[in-house]
């Protein structure tokens, strides 16, 4: 009896990972459009020379805060999942720690609101948590994509795309002129969503499968 309450309690659940997967998803959707009603409810934005960093300052940083609580939820939500089915070795175990710090750190970028703005209150951290986020994102759709393999092998090239194209692109940002970086900004804000809602459907195709 006792080591059947044990299998019990181990066994997955469908109805928390169908959550936690749509929830993952609607956040990232949730980032997307509060980044584009911010786009034009900003007086004088230029979403194109204009990055999310300028969206989130003033008056109106509320509307984009919204979404970056959201991604980060979104990416705890990853992390949960994660854990809670674990397909791989140490690298998925480093996903799900990563996963879960790339959370906290969106959520503090959202929090403190300094956004490399110059700010003199306290000890500025906004770069320091550029400089995290864009090693994380390197690393974490690599560390996933061995594991990502057992529910398909699509899964895993698509990660180690995503992986190998932010590696190459995120550099870049650092070089450009500020009259394109909030494009290119959107841009990797579109591989990085791109692998939540890669490893969100990996999870709903698996229990689709149960």
């Amino acid at each position: 009896m006792e080591n059947e309450i044990g299998d019990e309690a181990v066994r997955e659940r469908p109805g928390l990972v169908r959550l936690l997967a749509w929830y993952a998803i609607f956040g990232c959707i949730l980032f997307s459009v509060m980044i584009l009603i911010a786009d034009f409810v900003v007086p004088d934005h230029d979403w194109i020379a204009d990055t999310i960093s300028d969206l989130g300052a003033g008056e109106y940083e509320y509307i984009v805060d919204i979404g970056i609580y959201g991604f980060s939820a979104s990416l705890i939500s990853v992390a949960l999942l994660a854990a809670h089915i674990h397909l791989g070795n140490w690298r998925w175990s480093v996903g799900i720690v990563g996963f879960t710090v790339l959370g906290l750190i969106v959520f503090l970028v959202g929090a403190r609101n300094e956004y490399g703005d110059n700010d003199s209150d306290g000890v500025v951290i906004h770069s320091y948590l550029v400089y995290a986020l864009g090693l994380l994102m390197a690393i974490l759709p690599w560390s996933m994509s061995e594991g990502a393999r057992c529910c398909g092998a699509i899964y895993g090239r698509i990660l180690v795309g995503l992986s190998a194209l932010w590696t190459v692109s995120a550099p870049v940002f650092f070089m450009l002129p500020t009259d394109v970086d909030g494009l290119y900004e959107r841009y990797l804000g579109v591989i990085a969503m791109a692998t939540v809602i890669t490893l969100a459907t990996l999870f709903l195709r698996r229990q689709g499968r149960g």
